[in-house]
């Protein structure tokens, strides 16, 4: 008698391992059972009881990805002591096989975290590359069962648009039906036929055969998705389904077994004919979504390109090309893979990492895009173009989500308890047909349990915001995730920042008060000047008319919200502001305080010039509490007091903490506040806030803490962005009134016994259509309202 490992359910053939008195094939197997049940995740053989697929007899089979050249090749991001890749797993299946890799890190201390991708079976893992080799981490996948597939495709990270086996399954189902259909028809017209009663019987038996394929074939995906959920104490939607397949086939080998009729056969594969029809076209519906968001996402953010002769261009961050130079300051997301020119790095690589360390770096070293300067400017030369799809995966990494109930919940609490009410309707309806037409029972509920399916429901909130999102980004507002649109539609307050917000950086006004500064110093503070990403910094570098020379600058310090200091041709100056440079800040006035060897130099002072059109937009935001953060000093409180006059409250000399509480004062009063903001001073500000807009003219202020990304130019339109947004909430409830509507009147004839199965299969896609066409059409309206361009 043949045994099964406990482990992974294959036939022992070789080795027979006993353990804790049960039976292994292999100690790889013996030894993952170990470390489930000293991590207490024995409950993993109760959710898949045939999880694991006995690994290769080599551990040898993936020695090659420890090669440098492979090794950089198939990994996403390698830095330090830490090695980021994503691995291509076909055999992951459901939520059991999610749980398990998602639990990596609990089962080897040198994994630190992993993410399941489900309908991509990719698997992102990130790892201690000194402690555990790649090939080690392979093996260790190989011998839990999911076996990565690695070839050079998926090392140029292609993906499969379309699973293959759907479309077989389909192909299946359509010529059954065909055929079916074909083999039926004689049997319908022929009435007291002699042939056809001597026959029939052979008829019968073919559309059975036909039929018995795409029952266990076609449909094993309704059947898998079934018995995972309610494995895992979950009634999804594909239980109704299931039981209508049983129900119908089961009586169908009745009729035909006691030559009662001739069954449904027929009418089974017209069925999951019209129901595969409709998944493939949801699956290339998401699939299309998924593809435009990944490669619409250019930010609009913008480089500081330097020519060889040190000139400054600040180009889109889309338009950077290998071997361009491009300065990276202080506090900045470098935003592709560069080799290090000039300066000294000190990289925060916690938004690829999720740890808060930092990696010193010399002219010549490899710097991976994602990572943030913290210290002088960096001149970098571009070594790789630029990915979008990466930084979308950074910036939409689960570390950085703010989670909030919405529109998702309450689709997923109405499918939940949906299925219930339908369960309800067809034994309700089975029993008053029981007593009045047993044939007609199984038809009504065939008919109750297949019209039900709510896939126009399932489709109606994401395909609305996908559309949504398309539209803002090719308008310059660019969303995080489609849960941001459902919290902008319930925004009731609005906070802008000022410097950099709702003023223009390169339209201020400055002049110079103190001792006439030399040329000596004037390029020393120039060059300091250039490792500040501060908008004042930004504008009082391109007011000083000097050549542009880059000295090496030392001992880099910023204090945010005062200023920042270092070391220029042996001389230290302080920018910042007045208390940081010791001085007294005599009138009501925006200015930049400098210092040479604490020594006072004077200070220039800035007379904001606000973005056009600005009052026109507050005058349209009177459904909205606005409020006014600044770190500068009260000097134009008037100014803005006539430019908002709906304005609700106003502060100033705030620092970066003084926001964030600000911000969190006014979430205790109830209020779902946004936050509009630029710079590092205003981060703990925005990711705070109900929904934080990072404002971005002309350079990199890429954020993860950010839920928007919105083009400077673009904050004079923002009602237009608030109003399509609820517009999308309006279009997502007529979809779900929609998706009712068609499920009321289908199931009040189903339940009468005016539908017929079939009928009900072909109303199930065409639902979905309705719903798809719907949205497309209504969200094109409400973009080319608003904006005529770009819809």
């Amino acid at each position: 008698m043949s045994e099964n490992c406990f482990h992974c359910g294959q036939g022992i053939e070789k080795e027979r391992i006993l353990f804790d008195e049960k039976t292994f094939c292999c100690n790889g197997c013996k030894s993952v059972y170990e470390i489930l049940n000293t991590n207490n995740l024995s409950n993993f053989y109760e959710l898949n009881k045939r999880a694991g697929i006995r690994p290769d007899e080599s551990s040898s089979q993936f020695e090659y990805l420890d090669t440098p050249e492979i090794f950089e090749k198939v990994t996403d991001f390698s830095e330090g002591s830490t090695s980021l890749v994503t691995f291509k797993i076909p055999v992951i299946h459901c939520s059991s096989c999610i749980w398990l890799l998602e639990s990596l890190h609990t089962l080897n201390k040198h994994i630190k975290y992993s993410q399941v991708n489900f309908t991509r079976k990719t698997l992102q893992i990130s790892f201690n590359h000194n402690d555990l080799k790649l090939s080690e981490l392979a093996n260790f996948l190989t011998n839990l069962g999911y076996k990565p597939v690695i070839s050079l495709e998926t090392a140029d990270k292609n993906v499969e648009n379309l699973d293959k086996s759907l479309l077989v399954k389909f192909a299946i189902a359509a010529f059954a039906f065909g055929n079916g259909m074909f083999l039926a028809f004689p049997e319908y017209v022929g009435g007291e036929d002699y042939w056809m009663e001597h026959y029939k019987g052979l008829f019968r038996a073919l559309m059975c055969l036909l039929a018995i394929p795409v029952v266990v074939y076609s449909a094993s995906d309704y059947y898998k998705s079934a018995w995972y959920g309610l494995k895992n104490k979950i009634v999804n939607i594909d239980v109704p389904i299931v039981l209508g397949i049983i129900v119908l086939f089961g009586r169908s080998l009745y009729e035909v077994a006691t030559n009662y009729g001739p069954g449904y056969f027929d009418t089974l594969c017209g069925l999951l004919f019209f129901m595969l029809l409709g998944k493939i076209f949801q699956k290339r519906t998401y699939n299309a979504l998924s593809y435009d968001r990944d490669y619409k996402s250019f930010y609009p953010i913008a480089v500081t390109k330097v020519d060889f002769e040190g000139k400054q261009e600040n180009i889109l961050l889309s338009e950077i090309k290998v071997g361009d130079r491009i300065l990276v300051r202080n506090q900045e997301i470098i935003p592709v893979d560069a080799i290090l020119i000039n300066g000294e790095g000190n990289i925060d690589n916690s938004f690829i990492t999720g740890e808060s360390e930092s990696i010193s770096k010399q002219p010549g070293d490899k710097i991976f895009a994602g990572g943030k300067q913290i210290g002088s400017s960096l001149e970098l030369e571009v070594i790789k173009n630029v990915d979008q799809s990466y930084l979308t995966q950074l910036w939409n990494k689960e570390a950085f989500k703010k989670h909030e109930t919405g529109l998702d919940t309450l689709t997923n609490n109405i499918s939940k308890y949906f299925t219930f009410i339908i369960l309800g309707i067809a034994l309700l309806s089975a029993i008053y047909w029981y007593t009045v037409d047993l044939e007609k029972m199984f038809q009504v509920i065939s008919a109750i349990l297949i019209i039900a399916c709510p896939c126009a429901l399932a489709l109606s909130a994401p395909f609305t915001f996908g559309h949504i999102m398309r539209i803002l980004g090719r308008n310059k507002f660019y969303v995080k995730d489609t849960l941001t649109i459902e919290k902008i539609a319930k925004l009731d307050t609005i906070v802008f920042d000022k410097t950099g917000t709702i003023t223009q950086r390169k339209k201020s006004n400055i002049k110079f008060e103190g001792t006439e500064i030399k040329e000596f110093d004037l390029l020393n503070i120039k060059t300091l000047l250039k490792n500040s990403n501060h908008p004042l910094s930004k504008s009082l570098y391109e007011f000083i008319e000097t050549k542009d020379e880059y000295f090496p600058v030392e001992n880099f310090q910023e204090i945010s919200g005062k200023g920042y200091e270092a070391s220029v041709r042996g001389n230290v100056y302080k920018i910042g502001s007045a208390r940081y440079n010791n001085q007294e800040s005599k009138n009501l006035e925006t200015a930049v305080y400098i210092s040479k060897n604490n020594e006072f130099l004077g200070k220039f002072i800035f007379k904001n010039e606000y973005r056009e059109n600005l009052k026109d937009l507050f005058k349209k935001l009177t459904h909205y509490k606005v409020f006014i953060l600044s770190g500068d000093n009260s000097s134009e409180e008037n100014q803005l007091k006539e430019l908002i006059p709906n304005y609700k409250g106003m502060a100033f000399n705030q620092n970066p903490e003084d926001k964030l509480n600000y911000i969190q004062n006014l979430q205790n009063q109830n209020m779902k506040v946004a936050m509009l903001g630029d710079g590092l001073n205003d981060a703990g500000a925005l990711k705070q806030s109900n929904v934080g807009i990072a404002i971005a003219d002309d350079s990199n202020s890429f954020t993860p803490s950010s839920d928007v990304i919105m083009n400077g130019e673009k904050v004079v339109s923002l009602d237009k962005y608030l109003n399509v947004c609820k517009g999308s909430i309006t279009i997502v409830k007529i979809t779900f009134i929609i998706s009712f509507l068609y499920n009321i009147v289908g199931l009040s004839y189903a339940v009468t016994g005016h539908m017929h199965p079939l009928f009900a299969a072909l109303i199930m896609p065409a639902s979905s259509i309705t719903v798809v066409s719907f949205t497309t059409l209504s969200t094109w309206i409400l973009g080319r309202k608003y904006f005529k361009k770009g819809a």
